[in-house]
């Protein structure tokens, strides 16, 4: 055997190594942690004292309450697409078509609400539309009304959470068709013109069709997300949503078994959703000849010619920071009582935070928490993503269908899994709930991780990682030496969605976390919310800190990805 053979079977031997070890890895995780956490679910919703049993089921669709729940969320999750399609799609076709001046100043500031977390701003919007609130004041004061409009009562608190939800989750569905929209040959539009075709025609028969991916995409994520959101109804006081009741259940799971068959219920849900959305896309071919970016016309606007795109980014950015603007003034108010604005600003609620015990341990746990997941998700990320973009094992679609799971699971699923699955165990979060919230940020964010490392790796040459092996370095070294330093920027910005989503992390969080020693940031916030006095003060300013973090990771990562920022957002 000569030295260049057996050069060659080793860099395959280590090559079989990382690809098939990688799998394993991550089947072996998810399986434990993922697919082993619904499997009970499954089990205990199905069995009873004497086995099997539909009976469950049964008692949970002659519930009223429960079913209206279920109605409410589903006509959440719908209404929320709807909003966040008008909102995001004209906004997408603006960026795409046009250039004015300000235009990326305005557009990154319409993914402002990304950095604003519906469970913080579901603070304004109590402050807002309370019985004496702002809007009831402002309506009284310019005489649209004698007497305080009961906002948040009603019928009218679905609508105050959708808005919320739509508010919060556009920047989504914005991400995926502008860069769907990026992509999109523009010869096309060269040979419309040629051919006179009107621009709606052109927006209907060219340009949407092509575009359906990318807005399915987004859309089925807008879905899930409000469906399964806990954290916003819970603090706007909507009780009659599928998820607030799953969450009323957690203390008593093992009593009151209707809580399995909610739980399955959503997933059910949840994959119909999901598959149906796929069966639309179906027998469909979206392939072009070339792809847009650089050569994509854009009609170049004056000023004065600009004002109606002005005058649109405007609204939606005002409309969308509204309520975080409230949050921000409660937290520098003092005595914010009866009028439209704090008479008296004060920082000693900043100052609270700072020196009360709960929201120092909300924020040095959510660091601590949410720094060790990001470290899960770097070192899992990228040898994933290696195994994916290099194609080193034969089942790289495989891999990467497995390692998207957590992207079609809702949050509140997962946590309620792992309380039924690891209730008596060591990771018995009843007892420590920091392994399980540690595993549980990483599994829901290592999506995220494995499309920035991938995105990176695609635009890397492989000829640079055969060089090296040429010259007698291991794969590994070479990845360590040579991949993973030409794709830092995209492993940093990565790194800096992994860590933001989880520091404000809600459903994993609000259930998992049962003592006030590992409460992470959002259940401090929850908690201090619920105090009576000036707990929901104190819970502004730490939401107000929250948003701050987390609009500096989120900044950063967009830097580095750019229009790329949506592929991440993909289900």
């Amino acid at each position: 055997m000569t030295a260049a053979t057996g050069t060659r079977r080793h860099f395959a031997l280590t090559e079989n190594l990382i690809g098939y070890g990688t799998m394993l890895l991550i089947v072996g995780v998810l399986v434990a942690f993922l697919i082993a956490p619904v499997g009970v679910i499954l089990v205990k919703a199905f069995r009873g004292p004497d086995g099997f049993t539909l009976d469950y089921f049964r008692l949970l669709f002659q519930n009223e309450l429960h079913m209206e729940a279920t109605v409410n969320s589903l006509a959440l999750g719908l209404v929320t697409v709807i909003a966040t399609t008008i909102i995001a799609l004209p906004l997408a076709l603006l960026n795409a078509k046009l250039e004015f001046p300000g235009k990326p100043l305005l557009t990154g500031l319409l993914l402002m609400p990304m950095v604003m977390p519906p469970f913080v701003g579901a603070i304004g919007i109590q402050r807002f539309f309370a019985r004496r609130g702002v809007v009831n004041l402002l309506l009284m004061k310019i005489g649209l009304t004698d007497a305080p409009i009961e906002w948040l009562e009603g019928t009218r608190i679905f609508w105050a959470v959708a808005i919320l939800e739509a508010l919060h989750l556009y920047p989504i569905l914005y991400l995926n068709l502008t860069s769907a929209l990026a992509n999109i040959d523009p010869s096309l539009d060269d040979v419309a013109d040629t051919l006179g075709v009107s621009k709606w025609k052109r927006l209907k028969d060219i340009t949407w069709p092509l575009a359906r991916p990318g807005y399915f995409a987004g859309a089925i994520i807008v879905f899930i997300w409000a469906f399964t959101d806990l954290g916003t109804p819970l603090l706007v006081g909507y009780q009659q949503a599928l998820p607030v009741r799953i969450f009323n259940m957690i203390s008593d799971v093992n009593e009151n078994p209707m809580g399995f068959a909610l739980v399955v219920l959503v997933i059910v849900m949840t994959l119909v959703v999901f598959f149906v959305s796929k069966l639309a896309l179906a027998g469909r071919k979206y392939e072009m000849l070339a792809r847009g970016h650089v050569t994509n016309r854009v009609q170049k606007l004056s000023f004065v010619g600009a004002l109606p795109c002005y005058l649109l980014l405007g609204l939606v950015i005002l409309l969308a920071v509204t309520p975080h603007l409230s949050v921000a003034l409660t937290s520098f108010s003092d005595n914010w009582f009866m009028t439209i604005v704090p008479e008296h600003y004060t920082l000693e609620h900043y100052h609270q935070v700072l020196a009360t015990e709960l929201p120092m341990i909300g924020i040095k746990n959510s660091l601590l928490f949410s720094g060790l997941s990001t470290v899960v998700d770097l070192f899992l990320g990228v040898l994933v993503a290696y195994v994916i973009a290099r194609k080193v094992v034969p089942f790289t679609g495989l891999l990467e269908g497995v390692t998207m799971m957590p992207l079609a699971l809702p949050g509140i699923v997962l946590a309620f899994g792992y309380v039924v699955t690891f209730t008596g165990t060591p990771l018995d979060p009843f007892i420590n709930p920091m392994t399980l919230l540690i595993i549980a940020y990483a599994i829901r964010r290592l999506p995220y991780m494995v499309r920035a490392a991938t995105a990176g790796l695609m635009q890397t040459s492989r000829s640079l990682e055969e060089a090296s092996m040429v010259f007698g370095a291991s794969r590994f070294m070479t990845l360590r030496r040579i991949t993973v330093p030409l794709i830092a920027a995209n492993l940093v910005a990565g790194c800096l969605l992994c860590f933001a989503y989880a520091m404000l992390d809600v459903s994993d969080s609000l259930i998992l976390a049962m003592k006030d020693q590992y409460y992470p940031l959002t259940k401090a916030i929850y908690a201090l919310f619920l105090e009576q006095g000036r707990g929901e003060l104190t819970a502004s300013a730490l939401g107000v800190l929250g948003m701050i973090l987390l609009a500096i990771c989120l900044l950063g990562a967009s830097r580095v990805l750019g229009k790329k920022m949506g592929e991440l957002f993909r289900s």
